[in-house]
C-alpha cells in the first residue's frame, strides 16, 4: 500500500483533472451562448436595417406625393400632418415683405397701376370700392346657398367637391346648411358655426357667377381660377393659423358681415419683415399671396360673414 503522502498527492492531482474539465465545459458553454446571442443579435441588426429601409421608403413615398400631387393642385388621398407639412415647406427669400410697412386700402385704381404695384409682389392689399356693382351683396346669404344646393342635389350630387367643416363636424355641404333656423342666427345657447366650401359644379357655378365678376382692378390679362371658394359663419369663429398650398395668389370679397385677419410672415422672415392685424368689411377684398403669409381669420361680431375667393394668374 501506498503511503498516505502518495494517497494525497495522486487525490490532488484528480482534483485538478476534474477542475480543468469543469472549467472546460463551461469555456464551452459560455461560447455557445456568445454564439447564440451574437447570432441573434446579428438576425435583430438584419431586422431593424430592413424595418429602417421601409420606413424610408414610405416617408419619402409620402412626400413625394404631397409635392407632386400639391403642386399640381389635386386633392390627397392622405395627405402629412400639418407640423411636416410646415416643416419640409421650402424656405422664402424675405424680399417679399420687408419692405411692406402697412396694408394699404385703396378705391378706383386702375388695372394698369394695380398690376404694377400689387398684383404680383405678394403684398396684401385692401381694395374697398370692387363690390359695388354686384348683385351678390344683396342675395347671397345662407337661406339662398341652401336652396341653391337642395335644387341642384335633385340633379346631381356634388359631394366631392371640397369641403372645410373647420371646427363644426358637419361631413358636407349638405349637412352644414340643414341647420335649424336658431342656430344659423346664433340664437342664445346655440353653437356659432363657420365652413367653407369649393364650386367645383357647373350648374351652381353659373348660377352665382350671374350676381359677382372679376374684380375690375385685376390686370387685363389674368383670368380667375376655375373654382370659386365661399366661406361663412358666425361670430366666435374663423380658420386657424395656416399657409395655402395654392399655385396662384387670390382674392377674397366680404359680402356680409366682417372679418379680422391676422398676417404673419414666414419663421424665416420673422426678424425682417412685420405682422399685420387688419379687419376686412363688408364691400372689401382683400388680395395676397396665401402661398406666402401665414393667416388667421376672426369672424367679428354683428351679421353673418359671408365671403367669397379666387385665385387668379
Amino acid at each position: 500500500m501506498k503511503d498516505k503522502g502518495d494517497l494525497k498527492r495522486a487525490r490532488s492531482k484528480l482534483v485538478e483533472i476534474l477542475s480543468v474539465h469543469k472549467a472546460d465545459l463551461y469555456d464551452k458553454r459560455i461560447q455557445e451562448l456568445l454564439q447564440k446571442s451574437c447570432l441573434e443579435h446579428e438576425g435583430f441588426e438584419k431586422w431593424m436595417k430592413w424595418l429602417k429601409l421601409v420606413l424610408l421608403i414610405i416617408f419619402l413615398y409620402l412626400i413625394g406625393k404631397y409635392y407632386y400631387e400639391e403642386l399640381q393642385g389635386k386633392n390627397c388621398v392622405f395627405s402629412l400632418p400639418r407640423t411636416l407639412r410646415y416643416a419640409f415647406r421650402p424656405p422664402e427669400s424675405c424680399d417679399f415683405c420687408e419692405n411692406i410697412k402697412n396694408v394699404p386700402r385703396l378705391q378706383n385704381i386702375s388695372p394698369q397701376e394695380f398690376e404694377q404695384k400689387f398684383a404680383y409682389s405678394a403684398a396684401p392689399v385692401i381694395v374697398s370700392d370692387a363690390t359695388q356693382n354686384w348683385t351678390a351683396v344683396s342675395l347671397f346669404n345662407y337661406w339662398y346657398f341652401r336652396d341653391v344646393y337642395a335644387k341642384a342635389k335633385q340633379k346631381q350630387h356634388i359631394r366631392e367637391c371640397q369641403f372645410l367643416p373647420y371646427k363644426t363636424g358637419f361631413q358636407d355641404i349638405y349637412e352644414a346648411l340643414d341647420m335649424p333656423e336658431d342656430r344659423v342666427n346664433l340664437r342664445p345657447g346655440e353653437q356659432p358655426w363657420y365652413f367653407g366650401w369649393s364650386n367645383c359644379h357647373a350648374e351652381t357655378a353659373e348660377e352665382f357667377r350671374r350676381h359677382y365678376g372679376r374684380p375690375y382692378f385685376l390686370p387685363e390679362s389674368s383670368e380667375n381660377n376655375a373654382v370659386d371658394w365661399f366661406f361663412i359663419g358666425s361670430s366666435g369663429l374663423g380658420a386657424q393659423m395656416h399657409i395655402d398650398n395654392v399655385r396662384l395668389p387670390s382674392w377674397q370679397a366680404q359680402l356680409a358681415g366682417s372679418k379680422r385677419w391676422l398676417l404673419v410672415p414666414p419663421p424665416e422672415c420673422y426678424l425682417q419683415c412685420k405682422s399685420f392685424d387688419v379687419v376686412v368689411q363688408q364691400g372689401d377684398i382683400i388680395v395676397l399671396d396665401t402661398n406666402k403669409w401665414y393667416h388667421q381669420t376672426f369672424v367679428q361680431p354683428g351679421a353673418i360673414s359671408l365671403t367669397i375667393g379666387a385665385e387668379y394668374d
